[in-house]
C-alpha cells in the first residue's frame, strides 16, 4: 500500500473510486481555487470529509480557516490512535482503498468570538462596514440608508468606529442632528435611528458586542505556515455562535470580503494561498436580499485569482443559489434522502450537477452511498469537470471528535497569537471624541452666557445710592434655544459642507479597502 504523501506534490488524495475503490480519486492543488462543495444529509460523513480535506491542504502547505459548529474538528490538533473505537473500521477502509493509515496531528490555532474556546476574534464596525452590519441587524432599506450616512460622516470626519459604543454614540449624534444631515445626505429619520439602536441593544444582549473591538483580526494571522511548512489550520469555535446564526453568517462574509479586498492578484498559483470553509452554508443565504447574493457571487467568481479556495458545506446543494453553485468546480456529494416530492426534485437537481458516468445512475447512487462514501467530481487539467465517481473517502489521520479542555488550553497557551489578541484594547475613538467635543461645546455655551450677563457699572454707582441698570430694548422673540449637542452638531455639519472627497474607500461588501 502507498502513503497519501507519496502522491504527486500537486495532488490531494481524496479517496478510492471505481469498482472496488481501486482507482484513486484526487484533486489538483492548482485547481483547488476553483472552489468546492461538500453536501449531504446529517450523519453521512460531511464533517469527516471536511477534516480530511483540511489535513491534506495543511500537509501541502495551504493555510485553512474553518468553523467548528459541533466541536468535533478540534481533533485536528491531535493524532488519531489505534486504541480508538474507529481505528478498526478506518484501518479496514484504508486497506480497501489502498493506502497506509498513518496517524498524525496538525498545526492548529483556536479562535472564539467570546474568547473562551480560543483566542478572541474581533473586527471593528468601521472595517465591517454598513452593508454587512445592516445584514447582521436585519435592517430595512430605509434603516440601512441611515446606517450608511452614519458611516459616511464618521469616515469623513475621522471619527473611528472601533467598537459598539462608538457606533451607538455616532447614531445618537446622527439622530440629534437629523435635520442638518438630511439636507446634505438625504432623509434621516429619527425613527430609523431608534430602530437601529434597538437592534444594536439586542445584539449586545446576545453577546455580539464581543465581536467588535480591538485588536482586530489581521489576515496574516490566519494565512500562516508552521516551521515544517505545513499550513496552519485556524478553527473558529462556533458551537455557541450558532445560537446567533445571523452573527455567524455575517462574520464569515466579512472575513471573505477582507480576503477579497486585501489580497493581491496572483492569477492561477500552483496551490491556494488559503482555503476557506463555510460550514452550514445555507445560513449565508437564508433571507438574504438579492443584491447581497449578487455581491457574494461576484466575490466567489473573482477571488480565485487571489489564490483563495472557498468550500461551501451544507446539507443540500439547493441551499446554495445557482449563481454561486455554478462557481464550485470540485464537488463531494454524500447521501441525500428523498422522502418527499420536494426531496426527490432536489435529488434530481443535485445529480444534474455532475458529468455522467456510464457505469452507474447518479441520482440513484446518491441515495445508496453509505456513511463515508460520496459521489465526487474534481476538475481535471484545463479545468474540465471530472466524470462522477463513487468514492470511499479516506479516513482522517488526526483524531475524530473533540479534544479535552486541558488539551485545548495547552495548545492555546503555547500559541503565538495569545500575546497579540488575548488582551482587549480601548483606543481613543468616536465615543470619546464626540464626548469631548460635546463637553467643549457645553463649556463654550456656558462661557458665552456668562459674558452676555456682564456689563460695566457707571462711575459713582454703589456710593450710597442704589444702582439701576439702564433699560434695554426688548429683544426680538426667539424660538427654542439650541441644545449643547445641537450647537456642536450644527458646527460639525457646517464643516462637512466644506469637506469633499475625504470618505474612506469601501469594497464590494462594504468593508474598508486598506493599503496593501
Amino acid at each position: 500500500m502507498a502513503s497519501v504523501l507519496d502522491l504527486d506534490a500537486g495532488t490531494i488524495f481524496v479517496g478510492g473510486a471505481g469498482a472496488g475503490y481501486a482507482t484513486p480519486e484526487t484533486m489538483l492543488l492548482k485547481l483547488a481555487n476553483r472552489h468546492g462543495l461538500v453536501a449531504g444529509a446529517t450523519g453521512t460523513g460531511k464533517t469527516v470529509t471536511l477534516q480530511t480535506l483540511a489535513e491534506s491542504l495543511s500537509a501541502a502547505g495551504v493555510p485553512v480557516f474553518l468553523a467548528d459548529v459541533k466541536g468535533d474538528l478540534a481533533g485536528l490538533a491531535k493524532a488519531g490512535s489505534d486504541q480508538g473505537k474507529l481505528h478498526e473500521p478506518f484501518l479496514a477502509r484504508a486497506g480497501q482503498i489502498g493506502i497506509d493509515l498513518t496517524y498524525a496531528s496538525y498545526p492548529v490555532t483556536f479562535w472564539d468570538v467570546w474568547g473562551q474556546q480560543g483566542h478572541p476574534v474581533r473586527t471593528t464596525p468601521a472595517e465591517m462596514g454598513p452593508l454587512l452590519l445592516s445584514r447582521l441587524l436585519d435592517l430595512t432599506e430605509a434603516q440601512e440608508g441611515v446606517m450608511a450616512i452614519a458611516f459616511r460622516v464618521a469616515d469623513e470626519e475621522g471619527l473611528q468606529l472601533l467598537d459598539l459604543k462608538d457606533l451607538q454614540s455616532m447614531l445618537v449624534w446622527v439622530g440629534q442632528n437629523a435635520a442638518d444631515l438630511s439636507t446634505r445626505y438625504g432623509n434621516v429619520s429619527t425613527a430609523s435611528v431608534g430602530a437601529i439602536q434597538r437592534a444594536l441593544l439586542v445584539l449586545e444582549t446576545e453577546g455580539g458586542a464581543n465581536l467588535f473591538g480591538e485588536p482586530a483580526l489581521a489576515l496574516t494571522d490566519i494565512i500562516r505556515q508552521d516551521a515544517d511548512g505545513r499550513g496552519v489550520i485556524s478553527i473558529l469555535s462556533a458551537e455557541r455562535l450558532m445560537n446567533a446564526p445571523r452573527l455567524y453568517a455575517t462574520f464569515l462574509l466579512w472575513l471573505l470580503s477582507e480576503l477579497f479586498e486585501q489580497l493581491p492578484e496572483v492569477g492561477d498559483p500552483d496551490k491556494p494561498r488559503v482555503a476557506f470553509f463555510f460550514d452550514e452554508a445555507h445560513l449565508l443565504f437564508d433571507d438574504a436580499p438579492k443584491a447581497l447574493i449578487e455581491k457574494v457571487e461576484r466575490v466567489a467568481r473573482l477571488i480565485r485569482s487571489k489564490g483563495v479556495s472557498i468550500w461551501f458545506v451544507t446539507q443540500n446543494p439547493a441551499d446554495i443559489p445557482e449563481s454561486v453553485l455554478g462557481q464550485l468546480g470540485n464537488r463531494v456529494q454524500h447521501a441525500l434522502r428523498a422522502f418527499t416530492a420536494k426531496d426527490q426534485k432536489a435529488l434530481r437537481d443535485a445529480a444534474q450537477n455532475y458529468r455522467t458516468n456510464p457505469d452507474f445512475e447518479i441520482a440513484e447512487t446518491i441515495q445508496q452511498v453509505g456513511t463515508g462514501e460520496a459521489v465526487t467530481s474534481f476538475l481535471q487539467p484545463k479545468g474540465v469537470p471530472g466524470i462522477a465517481q463513487r468514492t470511499l473517502i479516506r479516513p482522517p489521520f488526526s483524531q475524530v471528535g473533540p479534544i479535552t479542555d486541558q488539551e485545548r488550553a495547552a495548545i492555546r497557551a503555547t500559541s503565538p497569537m495569545g500575546p497579540k489578541y488575548d488582551t482587549a484594547l480601548d483606543r481613543d475613538s468616536a465615543h470619546e471624541m464626540l464626548a469631548r467635543k460635546t463637553q467643549a461645546a457645553a463649556q463654550a455655551a456656558s462661557a458665552k452666557k456668562d459674558d452676555d450677563g456682564l456689563f460695566d457699572m457707571p462711575a459713582g454707582a454703589g456710593r450710597g445710592r442704589p444702582y439701576q441698570a439702564p433699560a434695554r430694548e426688548k429683544a426680538a422673540p426667539r424660538g427654542r434655544s439650541d441644545s449643547i449637542v445641537q450647537t456642536f452638531g450644527k458646527s460639525l455639519a457646517r464643516q462637512l459642507g466644506t469637506r469633499t472627497g475625504q470618505a474612506l474607500v469601501r469594497g464590494v461588501l462594504g468593508s474598508l479597502i486598506k493599503k496593501r
